[in-house]
């Protein structure tokens, strides 16, 4: 966990930015990213996924998106409106919009229950909440969404500070992944991090979650 102590989101932000920058190899961290998540959505038997579309500064989503379509799963996305978004379901053709976002068309089908959601991150502080671009939009949406589902912060370098940054509006994560560390966020257990050989990695990932009685996937 990074050691340096900032004072506040915009120097944080300015520090992870230009970290995520200079990642080397972004082609093989993406791939990794897309793995584990993958991992994490079968062992959550998520049917229904709040995704992203991609910048070029995040974790590449391309192939989680494939992925999960094949699989008959239900993928949505942001489509932006006003000071926060919608979620619709994803599909051809999309087009950029507002901040260079891809985005599919609109649509006015009810809100639909999540399983799970994966969220971009810049950098996640202290207490495992989100540092995003500032506008704030994922955390107006997380406000009105109801139920919650179990939320991944992932991004393609590990940048977490121990500064408690946030605010009380601000998101927090139940997972934060990145290719070669995990951190899970359970009960009174606190933070827990998973890594190591990615030879175990696939099990581990296999006791974040437990069964319920109602056969739902719980973190």
């Amino acid at each position: 966990m990074q050691k340096i102590k900032f004072e506040s989101k915009s120097e944080f932000r300015s520090y992870a930015r230009e970290k995520l920058c200079s990642v080397h190899n972004p082609y093989k961290r993406d791939k990794l990213v897309e793995k584990h998540i993958l991992e994490l959505l079968k062992h959550a038997h998520a049917r229904s996924i709040l995704l992203y579309v991609s910048l070029p500064i995040e974790a590449n989503t391309k192939g989680i998106i494939a992925t999960c379509r094949r699989r008959k799963c239900k993928v949505y996305v942001p489509f932006m409106e006003g000071v926060s978004f919608k979620m619709v379901k994803w599909r051809l053709p999309s087009s950029k919009k507002t901040f260079n976002i891809e985005e599919p068309k609109n649509s006015f089908a009810v809100k639909p229950k999540i399983d799970f959601a994966v969220v971009p991150v810049i950098g996640v502080d202290g207490a495992l909440k989100r540092i995003g671009f500032g506008k704030g939009m994922y955390d107006r949406f997380f406000a009105s969404l109801e139920p919650k589902p179990p939320i991944a912060f992932v991004q393609r370098e590990f940048c977490m500070t121990q500064s408690l940054l946030s605010e009380a509006h601000d998101i927090a994560a139940d997972i934060y992944l990145t290719p070669y560390k995990t951190i899970i966020k359970r009960g009174t257990n606190g933070l827990r991090v998973i890594s190591g050989r990615r030879s175990c990695a696939s099990k581990r990932r296999c006791r974040i979650f437990h069964r319920e009685k109602d056969g739902s996937c719980k973190l």
